[in-house]
């Protein structure tokens, strides 16, 4: 395997037990070795008894592939899965408010519909728009609504899910099936 020396992003997904504490550890780990998480999404799956965590990091191949063996140690991590080596869905969702006067709104409205945004919530001078996407098409959405000006932002960062259906459970690796 060819090495990289430069720094990628990885979209890592990770399976974990929902328990207290797990999560210090998983950016314990990354902390300890000057990692940064630049993005991190957490929630419960279908079973209450797992969470699934999305990070995003950068770092050289060989680092990343170092800290995923790491994190496949930790007792608590089920399952870890880089998305960048597997075919993947990748999201993204941002609430955004605008300033919304009476003469802009028609513009604003038509870029809610090119980009399939969703106004949410309507005052007498701002919108508050919802958008699901890749991080380019949030990005570029955020760059066309700078011009009527953002009032404030939040993002989610980013989630993803495996296309395929080929994830093994907990049984497995608790069993040594892994």
């Amino acid at each position: 395997m060819e090495s990289n020396n430069q720094n990628t992003r990885h979209v890592l997904t990770l399976l974990v037990d929902n328990e207290p504490g797990v999560l210090a550890r998983i950016s314990g780990l990354f902390s300890g070795r000057g990692f940064n998480i630049e993005s991190l999404c957490v929630a419960e799956t279908e079973d209450p008894e797992e969470s699934r965590i999305t990070l995003v990091t950068s770092g050289r191949d060989e680092i990343v592939e170092q800290i995923k063996k790491q994190l496949n140690r930790l007792i608590n991590v089920i399952k870890v899965i880089d998305m960048n080596e597997v075919p993947s869905i990748q999201r993204e969702m941002a609430l955004v408010k605008v300033n919304a006067m009476a003469e802009q709104r028609a513009e604003i409205l038509r870029n809610v519909e090119l980009f399939r945004a969703r106004v949410i919530n309507v005052s007498h001078d701002s919108y508050i728009i919802e958008l699901t996407g890749s991080k380019d098409k949030i990005s570029a959405f955020l760059d066309l609504m700078r011009s009527f000006g953002i009032r404030d932002l939040i993002r989610t960062g980013i989630i993803a899910m495996r296309k395929d259906n080929n994830i093994k459970r907990k049984e497995n690796k608790r069993n040594g099936k892994d």
